[in-house]
């Protein structure tokens, strides 16, 4: 079992969620262990009720550990993931590096909780954006076997940590003040702005950003034939990823059925009702867990076509979240094997 926990990276935006639900999910474990870099050694950490001094990250940290959950740049995990599995843990991995490598399973519980079986010692979480249409997609494709996705992201300031919102903050102050705001975390001010870039430029004109949602799609849903175009925008809002979607489907489905399909899919609500303007907003999807699907539609344009909007909570179901579900079904799954 996975009764002894360490979480790298308590103290960042996805860190501390990790703790809420960990506590709020009531994980069954016996011992916490916080681990980050030198900078947040010594720091305490409220932990249903008890204080916890966050430690240094380093090889011997993981020593009788059973689960790590982690939040950390690329590089960071890197590093430290062979440390934990050398000393006998499970990594449950938010960052990037592990992701695309053949031999980590690339896991949304809703969606392909089998490939967590035989892992390695590592199972990767995917990326914000990917997580959220991944997880709507899944009962279509599942039904009717989805062939082609066109997807533009509205991407909140979270998705780049505590300093995107800190950013966002003083980038809207600056400008309501008639003040010029020189940006540090993104390439221009975000306040009252888009900027239609995520990430470094990858792959024919789109992005890194853009890039992990074709290859982490097709991993997931097991299908390399999908093909997914995205446009990934950074958009002025602090929490709750947004996308456009529509999706092509080697068979049709009418409006009516895929709404039923969405309707009877784990962790996903409806919420779509135009005439009444109910449809999800970021506003209303901050703190909660689901995925929520509104302005469900066909295509008038043609094909086997349904298009619909996506609404998320990037730092829960988008990362904090799903870390905290593998973990979940990695007990699940231990407690199966030894009955």
């Amino acid at each position: 079992m996975y009764e002894t926990v360490a979480l790298v990276g308590a103290t960042g935006a996805v860190g501390r969620i990790v703790l809420q639900q960990l506590a709020e999910r009531q994980f069954p474990m016996k011992r916490l262990k916080l681990l980050a870099s030198q900078r947040s050694v010594g720091k305490e950490v409220r932990f249903q009720g008890e204080m916890i001094k966050v430690e240094l990250l380093e090889p011997g940290a993981f020593k009788n550990i059973d689960l790590v959950i982690a939040s950390t740049p690329d590089e960071v995990s890197a590093e430290f993931a062979s440390w934990a599995v050398d000393a006998g843990a499970v990594v449950v991995d938010e960052s990037g590096y592990w992701r695309m490598d053949p031999k980590v399973p690339l896991i949304v519980p809703e969606v392909n909780p089998e490939a967590t079986l035989g892992h390695e010692g590592i199972i990767a979480s995917p990326n914000c954006s990917t997580t959220q249409m991944v997880v709507a997609l899944a009962p279509l494709h599942k039904a009717a076997r989805v062939r082609r996705v066109v997807v533009s992201t509205y991407q909140a300031t979270s998705g780049a940590g505590l300093a995107g919102n800190e950013e966002l903050n003083d980038s809207i102050r600056q400008s309501l003040a008639g003040k010029k705001h020189t940006p540090k975390t993104f390439q221009y001010p975000i306040g009252f702005n888009l900027i239609p870039q995520i990430g470094s430029e990858k792959h024919e004109g789109y992005t890194s950003e853009e890039m992990k949602m074709v290859y982490e799609t097709r991993k997931i849903l097991g299908d390399e034939e999908i093909q997914v175009c995205p446009t990934c925008v950074r958009v002025p809002v602090a929490i709750g990823h947004s996308e456009s979607i529509l999706v092509e489907t080697e068979r049709p489905l009418s409006v009516a059925e895929a709404k039923e399909l969405f309707e009877a899919a784990e962790g996903v609500t409806v919420v779509d009702d135009l005439d009444a303007q109910k449809y999800p907003m970021p506003l209303d999807c901050d703190g909660k867990d689901d995925v929520f699907v509104g302005r469900i539609r066909p295509d008038i344009s043609g094909g086997n076509g349904i298009s619909f909007w996506c609404v998320s909570d990037n730092l829960r179901k988008g990362a904090a979240t799903n870390a905290v579900q593998i973990a979940e079904l990695l007990v699940k799954q231990a407690a199966a094997t030894a009955s």
